[in-house]
């Protein structure tokens, strides 16, 4: 039996028993594709990460990521709390100040910057793919009727749309906090409509009305074919929200170009996370990144038998 030693950290939060839990494997163990997704489903958790070497010798590490069901190209949570980890337990030497990483994932290679301050981990930062905008979801209804809510709490001021930055997400704009309380995702719908066209499997509801006074939107993300029934927190899709809101609305401040949007998410789950996103854009997207606090809630091991 061979002991795995792995991190348990909660991201997108600077307090614990919030955010969005995450395991990261740090050992850089040979495990088959197989058995780091049978380990992710083993421990449940939205996604598990797993630390590896890099390929390019000039990069800092790779990382593969998995949700219980499937692995991803690329994914924010796990891509800062691995940062947050290996900063904190010194696998990656980070000085005071501004530190840059460059991570290894399916979706390419991944800039990371680390912020160290009296010797602590102060935040981390991950730069995402430029965004592509994709298809025009047309059937408000039945956008509305996926999340339990009439077609009036589904504003009409703003598209539905596909955004992504490596994972496509559908963005549905929803009118209130009180409707964004009221959703109840109706998987048979889901199932029947939505799931088999990658543009669509995705669903990401969110609304200009927050909790906190210093957020920008309310969000809430749903994602069965992940087996994810609701996240609290999602990374990947918060570069593309970035991007709608810079596309689409006028609610995110514009200080030369660069864009900084609070995205809160979670909160009706009882972890509530803060995600921060920066996009800037003049003429055409030249940056998109996301950032947030984490917190080390504890370790542990895991034993497999591997032939």
């Amino acid at each position: 039996m061979k002991p795995l030693m792995y991190t348990l950290v909660d991201v997108f939060t600077d307090q614990p028993f919030s955010g969005n839990q995450l395991a990261v494997f740090q050992d850089d163990t040979d495990l088959t594709t197989e058995m780091m997704q049978k380990i992710a489903r083993e421990l449940n958790l939205s996604e598990t990460v797993f630390v590896q070497s890099p390929s390019n010798p000039a990069n800092d590490k790779k990382l593969r990521i998995f949700t219980p069901d499937v692995e991803l190209p690329m994914a924010g949570h796990p891509t800062l709390g691995a940062g947050y980890v290996m900063a904190h337990k010194g696998l990656l030497e980070a000085s005071e100040g501004k530190n840059e990483w460059i991570f290894e994932e399916g979706a390419g290679d991944i800039p990371v910057t680390v912020y160290m301050e009296n010797g602590r981990v102060l935040n981390v930062e991950m730069n995402q793919p430029m965004p592509l905008f994709g298809e025009y979801f047309e059937d408000r209804a039945l956008a509305a009727k996926l999340l339990s809510l009439s077609p009036e709490d589904v504003t009409g001021e703003l598209p539905i749309r596909t955004v992504s930055t490596a994972v496509p997400f559908l963005f549905i704009p929803v009118r209130s906090l009180d409707a964004m309380k009221r959703i109840s995702f109706r998987t048979d719908i889901w199932e029947k409509y939505f799931s088999q066209n990658p543009s669509t499997k995705h669903i990401f509801a969110f609304t200009a009305e927050t909790e906190m006074k210093d957020s920008t939107v309310h969000s809430r993300m749903f994602a069965p074919a992940m087996g994810i029934p609701e996240d609290p927190a999602t990374g990947a899709a918060s570069g593309p929200l970035g991007a709608y809101i810079v596309e689409h609305t006028n609610i995110a401040q514009n200080q030369q170009g660069v864009y900084r949007i609070r995205s809160e998410q979670g909160f009706e789950m009882g972890r509530p996370s803060i995600i921060d996103i920066t996009v800037r854009k003049e003429k055409e997207y030249e940056e998109v990144k996301i950032g947030g606090c984490s917190v080390i809630m504890g370790s542990g091991e895991l034993l497999t038998s591997q032939k």
